[in-house]
């Protein structure tokens, strides 16, 4: 189900296109999606997410120049031959760095205790757990 498989979240400040492209980024480092494996249609995706398709063909559209994505010539998009294999833990790491960064300078000008948003993040990584 597209989704499950995309996650938008309309109130944030980065677009929407941007949200896909790292979502998609994110899970062929964790080796959920793999070379060769298809990607949903643009008209699918936008249906399911209510987000007008232009959207998504940006971010698809992206995701090819960033060589992310391969073009098929008709048949549907497809993860990119050189993402064959999962990252190391240490380059997933590293992508999460920047969200974990964003995250600490909110912390800070909420002027909340680190503590505070630690037991928050704990939750919400239980949260995610359990769906």
């Amino acid at each position: 189900m597209i989704a499950d498989f995309f996650n938008i979240n309309t109130g944030s400040t980065e677009p929407i296109y941007r949200q896909l492209i790292e979502q998609v980024r994110r899970r062929v480092a964790s080796g959920q999606l793999t070379a060769g494996q298809e990607m949903p249609s643009v008209r699918e995706v936008a249906l399911a997410l209510a987000v007008h398709p232009m959207t998504i063909s940006k971010a698809y559209s992206m995701m090819e120049a960033q060589g992310l994505l391969q073009r098929r010539r008709g048949l549907s998009m497809v993860i990119a031959a050189q993402h064959i294999a999962a990252k190391s833990t240490e380059s997933r790491v590293e992508l999460l760095r920047p969200t974990l960064e964003k995250a600490a300078s909110e912390t800070s000008q909420l002027e909340l205790r680190p503590a505070q948003a630690l037991q928050l993040f704990k939750q919400i990584l239980r949260e995610g757990a359990n769906k």
